[in-house]
This record gives C-alpha cells, sequence and structure tokens, in this order.
C-alpha cells in the first residue's frame, strides 16, 4: 500500500519534488489506510497530572514560555515563520515554574557543545532537507554551538548508540574539557538513551539531554512497519544512505514493547539532567501528508504528533518544558521553507519559527543547568 502511494505522488508532482515527496513519505514507515479517528472521553490535564507524578517530572512550562515569548518579541519577527507566542505553544492546565524574572538576551558564554541525534532515515535525505541549515546558524549567533551527529538512519538504536560514543570519543583535543548537550529528535532520543546506558564514559561527558518530539516510549505505528520499508529510503535518486542493520533492527527500536523494556531494565546516569519537548499540534496544524498517520494513531490515543502519542514523548525524571503547537515534521524538518511546491500542497502545515523556539529552548536550559549548579 505504501509502494502504491508512492508511485502516485512521485509521478503527481515535479521531478525535484518527487523524489522529496517519496522520501518524506516513506520516512514515516506507515500504512497509509486508516479509519477516521476514535474520539473517546479524555481529560487530558487530569492526565498530564497523573504522568507528572508518576514519572517524577518538574513542571517548567510557564518559565519556557516566558524565554519563548521573550525571544519572539525581541527578533522573532526577524526570522522565518513567526508566530505569537500562543500560538507556538499549547496550554494544557495550569503551568508551573514561571518566575517574571528578566530574560537573559546577550550572547552565551557557557560554551556547551550541543550535538543534534536525527531520527528514522534522515541522513537518507540529509543535504537536501538543510541547504540552508539556518537554525544551526542562527543559535550559533547567540553562542550556541550545535552540531550533528551523523548516525546511521536506517539502523537500530544499540547500532546508533556506538555511533555516538564515537563521534564524541573523536572530538579534537582542544574540546575535551567542553561540557556536551544531546540533543535528540524523535528516534534520536532512544538512540541517546542507549548511549548513556551502554558507555558510562560517555555519561562523564554529557550535562542534558533535551528531547525533541522523542520516541521515548516507541511508537505503535512500527508495529505495521517492517525494516523492508525504510530501507526502501535508500532507492530514493540522490539518497545518501544504506540499508541498517537488517532483522528489522531500526524499525524494531521503535516497538512499544521494545522501548517500554528497554526502559524497564536499564537505568539512566543521574549526574545527566534531561528535557522534554512534546509535539501536541491541533488537528488543523497537522500537514496533508500526515493526516493518514495522525488518524491512525488517533485511534489509540488522539493526543498525538502523527507519529508518537503525546504522554509516550516524555522522558521520565525529566522537566516538561513545553507541548508545542506543531506536528512531528514541523519541530524539526524544514521541508516547506525549502521547497515550496511541498509547503503548498502535501506538507501545508510545515511553518514553525525553529530559530527562535531553538534559542528560546538553549538559553532556557542554560539558565536551568546553572540554576542546578548553584
Amino acid at each position: 500500500m505504501v509502494t502504491n502511494n508512492v508511485r502516485r505522488l512521485r509521478h503527481s508532482l515535479p521531478q525535484g519534488s518527487a523524489r522529496a515527496s517519496l522520501a518524506l513519505l516513506l520516512t514515516g514507515i506507515l500504512a497509509a489506510c486508516s479509519s477516521a479517528p476514535a474520539t473517546p472521553p479524555i481529560d487530558t490535564v487530569r492526565d498530564l497530572n497523573r504522568v507528572i507524578a508518576a514519572q517524577n517530572l518538574t513542571d517548567e512550562r510557564g518559565r519556557f514560555r516566558e524565554y519563548l515569548c521573550a525571544v519572539l518579541d525581541e527578533h522573532g519577527r526577524d526570522q522565518p515563520d513567526f508566530r505569537y507566542c500562543d500560538q507556538a505553544l499549547r496550554t494544557l492546565g495550569p503551568e508551573a515554574g514561571g518566575t517574571g524574572e528578566p530574560i537573559p538576551m546577550e550572547v552565551s558564554r557557557a560554551g556547551y557543545l550541543l550535538l543534534f541525534v536525527p531520527g528514522l532515515g534522515w541522513n537518507c535525505f540529509d543535504e537536501w532537507l538543510h541547504r540552508t541549515d539556518s537554525t544551526a546558524k542562527h543559535v550559533a549567533r547567540k553562542g550556541y554551538d550545535m552540531r550533528q551527529i551523523p548516525v546511521d538512519g536506517l539502523s537500530s538504536s544499540a547500532s546508533n548508540a556506538r555511533l555516538i560514543r564515537d563521534f564524541v570519543t573523536a572530538l579534537p583535543e582542544e574540546e575535551a574539557a567542553r561540557a556536551i548537550i544531546l540533543v535528540g529528535y524523535s528516534k534520536g532520543t532512544p538512540d541517546i538513551l542507549e548511549a548513556l546506558a551502554l558507555y558510562p564514559e560517555l555519561a562523564e561527558r554529557v550535562r542534558a539531554v533535551i528531547s525533541l518530539s522523542g520516541a521515548v516510549r516507541g511508537s505503535p505505528l512500527a508495529r505495521d512497519a517492517n525494516q523492508a520499508m525504510a530501507n526502501m529510503l535508500t532507492m530514493v535518486p540522490g539518497a545518501e544512505c544504506e540499508e541498517g542493520d537488517g532483522d528489522n533492527e531500526a524499525v524494531a527500536s521503535l516497538l512499544p514493547e521494545v522501548r517500554e523494556r528497554w526502559l524497564a531494565t536499564h537505568a539512566l546516569p543521574h549526574s545527566v539532567r534531561y528535557y522534554s519537548v512534546v509535539t501536541f499540534p491541533e488537528p488543523e496544524q497537522v500537514s496533508l501528508v500526515l493526516k493518514s498517520h495522525y488518524a491512525q494513531l488517533s485511534n489509540i490515543d488522539p493526543r498525538n504528533d502523527s507519529q508518537v502519542i503525546i504522554f509516550d514523548q516524555i522522558l521520565p525524571d525529566s522537566t516538561l518544558v513545553a507541548f508545542v503547537n506543531a506536528d512531528h515534521w514541523a519541530m524539526a524538518v524544514p521541508v516547506a521553507r525549502e521547497h515550496g511546491v511541498l509547503g503548498n500542497t502535501l506538507v501545508n502545515h510545515n511553518d514553525y519559527p525553529r530559530e527562535a523556539f531553538m534559542e528560546a529552548l538553549f538559553r532556557f536550559v542554560e539558565e536551568d543547568l546553572a540554576s542546578g549548579a548553584e
């Protein structure tokens, strides 16, 4: 069924967009047929309070909102895809953590090295996705050194954990003393968690982990996929990736039962601070290409970002940073901005002020780490 959708899509768009659309559909590794969303009675605020208590979360949504609002007010209009603060974030009940203290806007001198670990299939079309690399360039002007770890987008979390360790180990000697913040997007989050658990020497270098739309507890959508479907990304014209581990390893790493079992049997280092950024779009903010995925997950829980249920994105014992009004791709994958045809058709709700958001996020984490060290 996925291959039929890919053929139709490829023939319906201009050549340059066809390659991209094929890649983007395959990245979802989902069956495109699904029924209408179920809408059982739910109380999200009640459920959130239960999760906060059960997972020992620190709710700092109020303070982060102050940061994002300040950054957007200060220079958000100078960046792409501007939104007002209340449009960029969602409010789920009372938000703790707001202080009213001034928001620093000077260039950071903390010297953190921020290492980004992307999600499934990313390296297959990385260059196409990040032609301008605008987010890294923007935060660099604010004093934040953000780099990407070249993990294998089609391999397991255990395999990528080794690549993360190797990347950090291979950093130049002059950077050996720099504290590291690992930033995981989607499957990148479990890749990071496995790296910290498997390699204690890595945890000694890492100050914090930030999860963006992280598949912390996997995704039920992985049950309808297999590695062969994921490996189809290698056939996209211009793809710069190879098949992963085989034996369903990359997809299996996202199975809910696999992730739950892993979390139950592995202790994360207490020396590291953890932060959870959750994507939870209003239904009208989900791009057309992701609607079927959103509907499929909604039969389980309508509170999802088209790929992951919101409570499955939360790291245990973490600081809850925000509920972001964006779908899974809009959080980190700049499709529409770089490729207008897709932005006007299939990926039609991909606009999000990522540069301002990441600046605010890094400033917030820097303040929080400094306060914890006092």
